[in-house]
C-alpha cells in the first residue's frame, strides 16, 4: 500500500472539515483577457493543485510567488545556525514558498540536511503544509557542498564536443544536489558567448548557437531525465532568459542591443530547445534589450516565451531584479509599479531577497484592484506544479539514506575525462609537447600554483577565490606535476596569491630557467564571478607578458599554459611560446588533467568553442557576415584580411594527425520532405591513438539576408587507433539550414548551399522555399 506523506493526509483532511476561505470565495476567474503570463495554449488542470489552490488566501499566494536569501533566517553572522524567530516569521507569517542560496561557503551534507529538516519542518506546522523549494546555483558540480568534486566550466566543456559527457556531469550534480535535500538547480546558463569581455563567459557554451543548444539540452535530460526518479533528479533552469551574454560594454548586467532578426536565430533557438528537452524552470535576464528590461517586458515573458515556445513552467528573476525596475532601469517610478510590471509581465517569482517589500506590494496590489487575484493564480498553480514535479509533497525532508550519494570515487574519474577532453592544444612547434619523462622543467607564473585560478566562479565560494574551502583531492597545477615526474625534475617559486610579487620576478625566473631544460609559465585569469570579473581589455595584462619575454631570452622551450574563463589576447608574446595549451577552468582534476597532458600520457582533443581573437579592439565570431571580412588599407581597394583570429573556432590540435576524405551528400538536389545523408572518412594519419572533433557546416551562397561566412549545422567525436578509418554520417534537412529573414520568420530559400567537413566541401541545392512554423 502506498504510504502517504503527512503534508497529503493533512490536506485532505482540511479539505474535507472546512469550506472555501474567504479569498477564494471573493476571487472569482475573470473571463477575459486571459491573465497575463498564461500560455495560450490549454492545460488540463491538476486536481490535486487545484484543490489546495482553492484553500488558500490570498497572502498565502503571493507568499508562494516569493523567494529569499537564507540570509534572512540565521542568527547573526552565522554561516548555518537558524533563528527560529526569523525562521517562524518567514514561514508562517509571511507564508514564504521558496528560499535559496549559501551563506559565506558550501556547506557539508549534514548541515544541508539539519537546516533543511528545519526549514521543511517549519513549513509542515503552517496552516497549509506547502512545503518549501530550495533553489542553489549548482554551476559545474554540487559547488555549495563541502568537498565535492567539481567539473570543468561550460566553456571547457564545449571544448570536449562531447555532449554526453556534459550529460554525465549534470547526473551527478543531479544525484548530489538531490542528496542534499535540495531540488531545483540554477543551471544551465544558455546564454550565447559572443561578447568574450562578459565576466560570465565560462559560465556558456561558447559562440555557437547549435553547440550552446545541443549541450545545454543534454545538462537538462541530465538533471532532470535520469530515469531514477525525484530522489535523485532536480528541477533544472535554463538562463538567463534571454540575451544577457551580449551587453554591448561588456560589462555584467548592463543593455544589450539585439535586432530582432539577431536575436530570434542566435539568442533564442537555446531556449526553444530547452524547453523541448523538458526544463523546468526559467530565470531571466538581468539586463534590458533594445531599451526594454526583460523582466518588465510581457512581449519577452509571456508572447515570446510562453505563447512561441510554449514554456509552462516557473519564471524566476535573477537577484534583486524586480525592485531594480525602479532603481536601476528606471521604468517604474516607484518599487510598488515594478512589482505590477513584473507580474503583469509574466514573472512568477521574485528572488527579492533579503526583504517583505515583493510579498507586501503585491499583496496591495491584488487588494487594490491593480492586479486580478486570478493572475496570482496562474503563478501559485505553476509553483505548486513545480514542487509537485520534484516531489516534495510526498518527500520534503532530506533523506539521509541519500547521504552516500556524495563523494563517490567515480565523481572523481568524470571530472579527470572531462577535464582531459576539454584541453585545447592550441600550438606546438617542432612538437614541443609533449615532455619527455625525466625532463627538468621550471614552472613559473601566477596560475601555476592556484587552486582558484584552476576552478573560476562558484567554487565552495561564490567568486571561488577563498583557497581554505577547496578539498584536499583539488591540486594545483604545479602540485601535480610534482607528482606526475617527481620533485627533483621540477624547479618552481609560484605561490598561491595570484598577485604576489614572487609569481613575477623576471630576474629569478631567468636564474632557475639555468637549472631546467623547459620552461612552463601558467599564465591566465585569478577567479571571479559576476561583476567584480568586469574587465576593460581582453590583452593580458603586461606582468605577465614580461615572464614570456624573459623566458624567451633564457633559449629553453617555453610553453604556455592558460588558465582562463574567456579569451585574453596574447598575440604580443604569441610568437615567443614554442607550445600554448588552453586549459580554460578545468577545475578540481584539471591540474593531472594538464600533467597528463603535458607529459603525453594523453592526447589532447579538445577544440575551441570560440575564436580567439587577435587583438582586443577585432572580436569577430566564425559565422561571421562575409562583407565583415572586407578592408580598404588603401583607399578604394578591398581587401579581405577583416577576419583575422588568433585561432578559430573549432581549432584544436593533437599529438597525432587526421585527414578527411570522401566528403558527399546522399542527394545534391532535395525538398522540404528529404533527409540528406552526408558522410565523410577520416583517418587518423599519425603514430598515436587520438580522438577528432568531426564538424559539418554549411554556407548559404545566396539568401535574402546576407549568409554568415559558415555555420556550424552538426559534429562527432571519434576515436582513432593508428592508422583507423571511419565513416561519419549526419542527416541534414532543409529545416536545419533555416535562417530568420526580414519578416522574422524561419525559412530556407531555394537555392545552392555548401557543405563542409575541415578543408572538403560538397554543395547541395534546394528545390522550393521551405517556410517553419517553429524553428
Amino acid at each position: 500500500m502506498r504510504q502517504f506523506s503527512p503534508y497529503i493526509l493533512g490536506l485532505a483532511l482540511l479539505f474535507h472539515s472546512c469550506g472555501p476561505t474567504q479569498s477564494a470565495q471573493s476571487s472569482k476567474p475573470e473571463a477575459a483577457p486571459v491573465a497575463a503570463g498564461t500560455s495560450s495554449a490549454s492545460t488540463p488542470k491538476d486536481r490535486f493543485i487545484e484543490d489546495l489552490l482553492a484553500q488558500m488566501t490570498l497572502e498565502e499566494k503571493v507568499g508562494q510567488m516569493t523567494q529569499l536569501t537564507i540570509d534572512v533566517i540565521l542568527q547573526g553572522n552565522e554561516a548555518t545556525v537558524i533563528d527560529t524567530a526569523k525562521l517562524r516569521r518567514v514561514i508562517s507569517d509571511y507564508h514564504i514558498g521558496s528560499l535559496l542560496n549559501v551563506r559565506n561557503r558550501a556547506y557539508t551534507i549534514e548541515e544541508w540536511h539539519r537546516l533543511l529538516t528545519a526549514i521543511q519542518n517549519a513549513a509542515a506546522t503552517t496552516r497549509l503544509r506547502i512545503p518549501v523549494i530550495y533553489g542553489i546555483d549548482a554551476i559545474h558540480g554540487a559547488n555549495y557542498i563541502a568537498g565535492s568534486t567539481l567539473f570543468p566550466h561550460n566553456i571547457g566543456m564545449a571544448a570536449t564536443r562531447n555532449p554526453d559527457l556534459v550529460n554525465q556531469l549534470a547526473r551527478i550534480t543531479a544525484l548530489e544536489t538531490r542528496a542534499a535535500g535540495i531540488p531545483w538547480n540554477f543551471d544551465p546558463v544558455l546564454d550565447v558567448g559572443r561578447q568574450p569581455l562578459w565576466p560570465r563567459f565560462e559560465e556558456t557554451f561558447g559562440e555557437d548557437v547549435f553547440m550552446v543548444k545541443t549541450m545545454g539540452a543534454a545538462a537538462i535530460k541530465g538533471y532532470e531525465q535520469n530515469g531514477l526518479g525525484p530522489d535523485f533528479t532536480v528541477a533544472s533552469c535554463m538562463k538567463h532568459y534571454l540575451g544577457y551574454s551580449y551587453p554591448s560594454t561588456g560589462k555584467d548586467r548592463t543593455p544589450s542591443y539585439i535586432p530582432e532578426q539577431m536575436l530570434r536565430e542566435i539568442f533564442l533557438p537555446p531556449f526553444k530547445a530547452a524547453v523541448d528537452a523538458g526544463a523546468s524552470t526559467v530565470m531571466i535576464n538581468s539586463g534590458e534589450i533594445n531599451g526594454v528590461p526583460v523582466h518588465g517586458s510581457k512581449y519577452f515573458l509571456t508572447q515570446i516565451l510562453r505563447d512561441e515556445l510554449g514554456f509552462e513552467g516557473v519564471a524566476v528573476s535573477d537577484w534583486e531584479d524586480v525592485i531594480r525596475l525602479h532603481t536601476r532601469h528606471k521604468v517604474a517610478a516607484t518599487p510598488k509599479e515594478a512589482v505590477r510590471m513584473a507580474v503583469e509581465a509574466g514573472l512568477d517569482m521574485s528572488m527579492v531577497p533579503y526583504d517583505f517589500t515583493f510579498y507586501d506590494h503585491l499583496v496591495a496590489l491584488v487588494k487594490e484592484g491593480a492586479i486580478s487575484e486570478e493572475r496570482i493564480n496562474v503563478s501559485v498553480r505553476r509553483i505548486l506544479a513545480l514542487k509537485k514535479k520534484v516531489g516534495l509533497f510526498e518527500q520534503s525532508l532530506p533523506k539521509t539514506a541519500l547521504k552516500s550519494s556524495v563523494h563517490k570515487p567515480e565523481f572523481d574519474k568524470v571530472s579527470l575525462q572531462a577535464a582531459l577532453e576539454s584541453l585545447t592544444l592550441l600550438k606546438n612547434e617542432k612538437q614541443t609537447l609533449p615532455l619527455r619523462k625525466g625532463t627538468k622543467i621550471l614552472i613559473a607564473g601566477p596560475a601555476a600554483n592556484s587552486l582558484s585560478t584552476l576552478h573560476g566562479s562558484w567554487s565552495y565560494v561564490w567568486q571561488g577565490n577563498d583557497e581554505t574551502k577547496y578539498p584536499a583531492k583539488a591540486k594545483t597545477a604545479l602540485q601535480a606535476l610534482v607528482e606526475k615526474v617527481g620533485k627533483d625534475n621540477v624547479i618552481s617559486r609560484s605561490v598561491a596569491d595570484f598577485g604576489a610579487a614572487a609569481n613575477y620576478n623576471v630576474a629569478q625566473l631567468k636564474k632557475d630557467a639555468a637549472q631546467a631544460q623547459a620552461v612552463v609559465l601558467f599564465l591566465g585569469e585569478k577567479a571571479y564571478a559576476e561583476s567584480p570579473g568586469v574587465i576593460d581589455n581582453l590583452n593580458l595584462e603586461e606582468n605577465q607578458l614580461a615572464l614570456v619575454r624573459a623566458a624567451k631570452e633564457t633559449g629553453k622551450p617555453v610553453i604556455l599554459v592558460l588558465l582562463e574563463g574567456r579569451p585574453r589576447v596574447v598575440s604580443a608574446i604569441e610568437p615567443l611560446a614554442d607550445a600554448i595549451l588552453l586549459a580554460y577552468r578545468p577545475a578540481t582534476f584539471g591540474g593531472a588533467a594538464m600533467a597528463d597532458v603535458l607529459f603525453g600520457d594523453y592526447n589532447p582533443d579538445g577544440a575551441l568553442p570560440f575564436t580567439y581573437p587577435r587583438h582586443a579592439g577585432d572580436v569577430l565570431t566564425y559565422d561571421h557576415k562575409g562583407t565583415e571580412v572586407i578592408r580598404e588599407d588603401v583607399p578604394n581597394v578591398a581587401g579581405n584580411r577583416g577576419f583575422n583570429p588568433q585561432w578559430e573556432f573549432g581549432h584544436g590540435l593533437s599529438y597525432t594527425t587526421f585527414a578527411f576524405t570522401d566528403l558527399r551528400s546522399s542527394k545534391t538536389a532535395f525538398s522540404d520532405n528529404d533527409q540528406l545523408q552526408v558522410t565523410v572518412k577520416v583517418k587518423n594519419t599519425g603514430s598515436r591513438a587520438g580522438k577528432k572533433a568531426v564538424e559539418l557546416y554549411s554556407h548559404d551562397q545566396f539568401a535574402s539576408i546576407t549568409p554568415s561566412a559558415r555555420r556550424l549545422r552538426a559534429f562527432s567525436k571519434v576515436a582513432l587507433n593508428p592508422g583507423e578509418e571511419k565513416e561519419v554520417s549526419f542527416t541534414l534537412s532543409a529545416k536545419n539550414l533555416a535562417f530568420v529573414n526580414e519578416a522574422g520568420k524561419w525559412v530556407t530559400e531555394p537555392g545552392a548551399f555548401d557543405l563542409m567537413v575541415g578543408n572538403l566541401k560538397t554543395t547541395v541545392t534546394l528545390q522550393q522555399a521551405v517556410t517553419l512554423k517553429k524553428p
